[in-house]
């Protein structure tokens, strides 16, 4: 090894033939500030957001908020509860919700 440090990623992207030292926009200029003032998630965040990117989470709320609008019986309800008993399983802990009943349906509604 002829190098100072092991560039595993490089030595990948090499072998493959892969340009990837081509010029990219911003080459060579300073980073943004924001960089500065956001951690590492933070920047993952904005990034996947941008892109697209939906949590499996937050999918699953919104399939929730649909099904509670077209809820109308007690099997609603309890196919209702088996989603958000997942959803609270993957989500952060503050985002978790309570289960349903049809006697406090419309207020999830709301809250969903």
């Amino acid at each position: 090894m002829d190098e100072k440090y092991n560039d595993l990623i490089g030595d990948m992207l090499k072998g493959n033939n892969y340009e990837y030292e081509k010029d990219l926009p911003g080459k060579g200029k300073p980073l943004p500030k924001e960089y500065s003032q956001k951690d590492t998630f933070q920047h993952f965040q904005k990034i996947a957001k941008e892109a697209g990117y939906m949590p499996p989470w937050l999918k699953l709320q919104k399939e929730i908020g649909v099904l509670l609008q077209n809820a109308k019986t007690e099997k609603d309800v309890e196919e209702i509860n088996v989603k958000i008993r997942e959803h609270n399983r993957i989500c952060p802990t503050q985002m978790q919700k309570n289960l349903v009943s049809l006697a406090n349906l419309e207020v999830a509604r709301k809250r969903w």
